[in-house]
């Protein structure tokens, strides 16, 4: 026996998207934003769907699916008409580039992330450049603070200047003396707190105390020829960066800041008397400087 079914000529709303694999709604924004023209209604006055509208409903679906804004898809259609394929070569040919700039995006980021599990979270974030300097350190000499500090040098100076800085806490990982000393004046720092005076005799003392430690430090980065290594750092970044060696443009981290720039934007918790004292170190170095020795 032949079957006496016959396929409908319209059908729901429920049905057209069941059908499609969508739901009501998604149709109806459809026809909100003139993707789907406005179908016939019936004398229930609902809509009902016939072969063309399904049909466009399918390629709605599918172009949906592959990435394409339901407003280029709109475009396509109205620009080259449902039939054409003018119109949708041309949507899929801008859809392509903007999906291989996103690949590029994704692995820069999976680049990123793998390199925070190699090297520590923390770690991970500063550039290649810097990481490479800390690498001969043993694990877990660096302290947070050291990392913190070497993150807002390199969005201030980039990754040259922190890998630059980096010298210090190399140098300060490997000589447990000078590290304690380095503890002990952060720390004589960090009493200046608000409720000494400026003119308070241990503004000064803590000052000649900090003028002598970095002497020291810079003594011991000599001695041990990390000064040469920082030399070396500079040509590696002129051959990584050889349009940009002799402009200094390449030197700061793209989007960063000048230093005047962010002494007003990165805020740091420091007292009046403290900063006195920063501005007598300061001073202090200054009076060693060459220039400063030989002035009458």
């Amino acid at each position: 026996m032949h079957s006496s079914f016959m396929p409908p000529r319209q059908v729901k709303i429920g049905d057209a998207a069941a059908f499609v694999g969508t739901t009501p709604r998604a149709i109806r924004h459809y026809h909100e934003i003139g993707l789907l023209p406005e179908p016939e209604r019936g004398g229930d006055d609902r809509r009902r769907y016939g072969y063309e509208d399904m049909i466009r409903l399918l390629w709605i679906r599918k172009m949906a699916d592959a990435g394409i804004a339901l407003d280029d898809i709109r475009d396509a259609f109205t620009t080259a008409g449902a039939d054409s394929g003018d119109g949708v070569a041309g949507i899929l040919e801008r859809l392509e580039d903007t999906l291989a700039e996103q690949e590029a995006e994704l692995r820069r980021q999976r680049t990123a992330v793998q390199r925070m599990r190699t090297e520590g979270s923390r770690m991970g974030l500063l550039s290649d450049f810097v990481t490479e300097r800390l690498k001969s350190l043993p694990e877990g000499s660096l302290r947070q603070a050291d990392l913190d500090t070497l993150l807002v040098t390199e969005r201030i100076f980039g990754p040259l200047g922190a890998a630059v800085q980096a010298t210090r806490f190399v140098v300060l990982a490997t000589h447990p003396a000078l590290r304690e000393e380095s503890d002990r004046i952060d720390a004589a720092e960090e009493a200046l707190d608000d409720s000494v005076a400026v003119d308070d005799p241990r503004v000064a003392q803590v000052a000649v105390e900090r003028h002598a430690f970095e002497n020291a430090l810079h003594a011991v980065i000599e001695e041990s020829g990390a000064d040469e290594a920082d030399d070396a750092l500079f040509d590696a970044w002129d051959a990584l960066h050889p349009a940009t060696a002799n402009d200094g443009s390449g030197r700061r981290e793209a989007g960063s800041m000048s230093a005047f720039e962010a002494i007003g934007k990165m805020p740091y918790d420091f007292s009046p008397a403290r900063l006195r004292c920063m501005e007598l170190a300061a001073e202090l170095s200054a009076q060693d400087s060459p220039s400063a020795q030989n002035t009458p």
